[in-house]
């Protein structure tokens, strides 16, 4: 594989803290041990900003023709029976060329490409509707403690925005189905259980103060943003794997581009056995 060369490297991408693309590209170049796990064999979505952060973007599913052979590639329906193409970063250099063509953030499906049908993630988001960051903590400990007691191994990590993504690995044996019912019944129950505080409505006129627990990342072809993925905020906030002990004391955005690694210096990554911890959906 040809060494990739960083095109416009001084091209300002974050203009509230003078983050350069080719800042971005060595933040993934550096991160890449730590990003593949969650990148690899998975169809991507790359979320691109030509004209920096604070100016529209936008979402590209398709894998361009002139990407070279040792991007990765995962043939996908569209709506219908329609085929096309998608990128998967299966490797480090892929990740750094992707990022070179201007991925900011990178969004995957919660299922490998080889069996679309049989995720092994579950994801469920948890999105508040205020600054009240209590809600978002407590609801976060409640969920990890209603999957384990399922039999599952929920984890958890900052998305870098204002919420929390609580993260659970499946075996792939049940379907997309039954993963997304299952998904949608815990939801259900918990704001049954806390109706004034948590809700499952999607239209947020309808949430009003309500944190909302999304699931809908679950459903065929959806996305999660990726493990350390940057986040397209003025900070360049990172989506940060975190230690079930560190939510308590969650603080959205603290994780950025700039200071993440310090971060990893001095504890491991809390996902690096996520994948060992896949159980059956029960």
């Amino acid at each position: 594989m040809p060494e990739v060369v960083v095109t416009h490297p001084e091209r300002i991408v974050f203009p509230a803290i003078g983050l350069t693309k080719g800042e971005i590209v060595d933040y993934y170049r550096r991160a890449a041990e730590l990003i593949l796990p969650h990148l690899q064999g998975r169809p991507l979505t790359m979320q691109i900003f030509s004209k920096g952060v604070g100016e529209a973007g936008a979402f590209v599913k398709e894998r361009r023709k002139h990407y070279p052979d040792w991007v990765g590639t995962a043939v996908v329906p569209r709506k219908g029976k329609e085929m096309f193409a998608m990128p998967v970063i299966d490797t480090a250099d892929a990740l750094v060329y992707i990022a070179n063509q201007g991925m900011v953030t990178p969004h995957v499906w919660l299922a490998r490409a080889d069996d679309a049908d049989h995720p092994d993630r579950l994801v469920f988001d948890l999105d508040p509707s205020t600054t009240d960051l209590g809600i978002v903590r407590d609801t976060a400990l409640e969920l990890r403690d209603v999957l384990g007691a399922a039999g599952l191994v929920p984890h958890v990590k900052s998305t870098g925005s204002r919420g929390l993504h609580v993260t659970v690995p499946l075996d792939r044996s049940a379907t997309l189905e039954q993963v997304r019912a299952f998904a949608e019944e815990v939801a259900a129950d918990l704001a049954g259980r806390h109706p004034d505080h948590l809700t499952t409505a999607f239209s947020k006129a309808d949430r009003g103060t309500r944190l909302f627990l999304d699931v809908l990342r679950n459903g065929r072809a959806q996305t999660e943003v990726v493990a350390y993925g940057v986040r397209a905020l003025p900070t360049a906030p990172v989506a940060a794997p975190l230690e079930w002990s560190e939510v308590s004391r969650f603080e959205p955005g603290r994780w950025t581009v700039t200071n993440v690694f310090r971060r990893l210096a001095k504890r491991p990554d809390p996902w690096r056995d996520l994948d060992a911890s896949a159980r059956p959906l029960p």
